[in-house]
């Protein structure tokens, strides 16, 4: 299978498999996992983009958390299995890319900058209609930290049903890049409560929500998400459909189950909003049962466009107070909102 160079702008990048571009550049949504200080992953649906030899995700300055636990500990993972809006045709494969994570907000107004450039070539559906002016007030949102990932490991099938074994290329080895340094103090307090009862998330989950992945350790220490095929709710949590050709890490010694992570979530095919429920806890390979922990805080905006609208604002009214404290602990102005041909 032939490669191509991914990254023209970095001539140490690594070359992926050409086959796989088009899934990379064409997904609207990816599932992005990392872990936390205890080794347990989370995963959320994110927007992915192309970097330089990279496989890069966002995160706004104001809530930070995706970023810091992936400066914490660098392994992380990528799913491209969601076809919704996607432009890389019918037939295109589910991919898993485990990677080295890079964080980068040595220069939010950089950062900024990229995220407005690329955000609205790739989503022009979410500010259609919206002013300018609008926008520019609208810096809670748009500060962006980048994650940038270099893939170590991608594993793809032909379709989510995950029936055989994976194809599987590997990176050469070297040195990996490393994140900018961490800012002073300590990370902001999470700012949506959890939800009180699992249950009922996941009856909504259920009923409303089609797509669903897992997310488990491998025996490397790499988030792997994988997509699942059919769920069912019980007391406990959820019995999990999956393909056999999942390659399943080892429990640790004593345990019969994996630190997990499902997570349920839809968009339209013209993306203006999303909607999402996580749930973290234990999976059993052998029994296919995932014993449900809790439900974690999501950011979901859903229904019509008057719906969003409100859901924005109200964000924005608890996230705007967190924007020039966030700036001053990387030692940074609050970045301005400017659009291509502005600097």
């Amino acid at each position: 299978m032939p490669d191509r160079d991914a990254g023209s702008g970095d001539p140490s990048a690594v070359a992926w498999p050409d086959a796989l571009s088009s899934v990379f550049a064409g997904s609207v949504t990816a599932e992005y996992a990392s872990l936390t200080r205890e080794g347990a992953p989370v995963t959320v649906p994110t927007t992915p983009y192309v970097g330089s030899g990279t496989l890069d995700i966002s995160t706004g300055l104001t809530y930070p958390t995706k970023a810091e636990r992936a400066r914490r500990n660098p392994k992380v993972c990528l799913l491209f299995a969601d076809p919704v809006g996607s432009t890389a045709g019918a037939g295109a494969p589910v991919v898993a890319v485990q990677g080295m994570a890079a964080v980068r907000d040595a220069d939010l107004q950089a950062n900024t900058d990229r995220y407005v450039r690329v955000s609205n070539d790739k989503l022009p559906a979410a500010t259609k209609g919206q002013p300018r002016w609008v926008l520019r007030r609208m810096a809670w949102y748009y500060v962006r930290i980048w994650v940038e990932i270099t893939p170590v490991r991608i594993l793809w099938w032909p379709d989510r049903s995950l029936s055989a074994p994976p194809q599987v290329w590997t990176a050469p080895e070297r040195p990996w890049p490393a994140s900018d340094p961490a800012p002073d103090g300590s990370p902001p307090p999470a700012w949506l409560p959890a939800p009180t009862a699992w249950s009922e998330e996941a009856h909504h989950a259920l009923d409303q929500l089609p797509w669903c992945d897992l997310t488990v350790v491998d025996d490397d220490g790499f988030p792997l998400v994988v997509p699942v095929t059919g769920a069912t709710l019980h007391a406990e949590g959820f019995t999990l459909e999956l393909g056999t050709g999942v390659p399943w890490p080892t429990p640790g010694a004593g345990a019969d189950a994996l630190n997990g992570c499902v997570t349920f979530h839809t968009h339209g095919e013209q993306f203006t909003g999303q909607e999402n429920r996580t749930f973290v806890g234990r999976f059993n390979a052998e029994s296919g049962v995932f014993l449900v922990d809790r439900a974690l805080a999501d950011w979901s905006l859903a229904g019509g466009r008057a719906k969003i609208a409100t859901g924005f604002l109200g964000s924005g009214r608890k996230l705007r107070p967190r924007l020039r404290a966030q700036a001053a602990r990387r030692h940074q102005p609050v970045p301005k909102v400017r659009f291509p041909g502005e600097y």
